[in-house]
């Protein structure tokens, strides 16, 4: 049985503040200074997506329930809590990360489809594979795509069906209430386009291909405003290593163990958000067609 002393408050703290912020913003802020509205929005929306990330995995505190209730709400509008807990704890199958068919989470294609699909597609995922691209049509491509395969798949799975109607409900409050607020829907759309695309800087490069799944899994050693807002989701070797472990304790597991973590991810490091952005706001980093993956399946 959970106890209240098991509570993780700063994680419950910023749960708090964040709907705090994002309630001032649209009731508030909009009202008189609606241009700054907008991002201080966006920056709470992406907050709130980093921490349904922690109620994924069991945070804030033992109780399940209480932690989807505090997560639940789609501040970001498109992606139901519901469907991201469950495809979520299907890409922490390391075994599995970067397959283009059980990694829900990959942006690495099968060659043989990549090589069926029309020119004009092709270009547009190469277009995404660049961090400007990303930042730009990462939100639309995500969503497309997360759409596209919740649709293919709801009559296999009936979690889908039952998020989306769960999902529908719950973004039915978070309209009427943006509705009744002082901020457009207009406005609160660009808001929650430009929430995704902040978090699309995280998950650019976060897996690799690679033969090895120990080794697949990034670390960015920032500790600034970026891995703040990713609530440290940026040592990803380290979270996909120990994934139950909070976000504020990550960065000391991390310093006590870099040399470990960096061999066991065979490297694969960054020296902070600027290095990536240099090396790859215009180019790719990756190519579509998965690199190991034989022509046909």
């Amino acid at each position: 049985m959970p106890r209240l002393s098991n509570i993780e408050w700063p994680t419950l703290a910023l749960f708090l503040a964040t709907y705090a912020v994002w309630g001032w913003a649209v009731f508030g802020l909009a009202g008189g200074a609606p241009g700054l509205a907008v991002p201080v929005v966006a920056v709470a929306i992406a907050f709130h997506g980093s921490l349904q990330h922690e109620a994924i995995h069991g945070h804030p505190t033992g109780w399940a329930s209480v932690n989807t209730g505090l997560a639940w709400p789609p501040l970001a509008l498109v992606i139901p809590y519901l469907r991201f807990r469950d495809t979520h704890l299907d890409h922490h199958r390391d075994a599995n990360l970067t397959d283009p068919y059980d990694d829900p989470e990959t942006h690495f294609m099968d060659p043989a489809d990549w090589a069926a699909l029309p020119l004009a597609c092709r270009w547009l995922l190469e277009a995404n594979n660049t961090l400007a691209g990303r930042l730009l049509l990462g939100p639309i491509v995500g969503t497309v795509c997360f759409l596209r395969s919740d649709w293919k798949r709801r009559r296999d799975d009936p979690r889908i069906v039952r998020g989306w109607v769960w999902h529908g409900l719950a973004m039915a409050a978070v309209l009427i209430a943006v509705a009744l607020s002082p901020m457009p829907l207009w406005a609160y759309g660009i808001s929650a386009y430009l929430a995704l695309a902040l978090l699309r800087i995280r998950t650019y490069l976060e897996h690799r291909a690679h033969d090895l799944s120990r080794a697949r899994s990034v670390i960015i050693e920032d500790r600034g405003p970026l891995a703040l807002l990713f609530l440290n989701n940026n040592l990803h070797a380290v979270h996909h290593a120990h994934p139950n472990v909070a976000w504020y304790k990550l960065p000391t597991l991390y310093r006590t163990q870099s040399e470990r973590f960096l061999r066991m991810n065979d490297g694969y490091r960054f020296a902070s958000y600027r290095e990536v952005f240099a090396r790859y706001l215009f180019r790719r980093k990756d190519p579509v067609p998965h690199p190991l993956r034989h022509p046909q399946r």
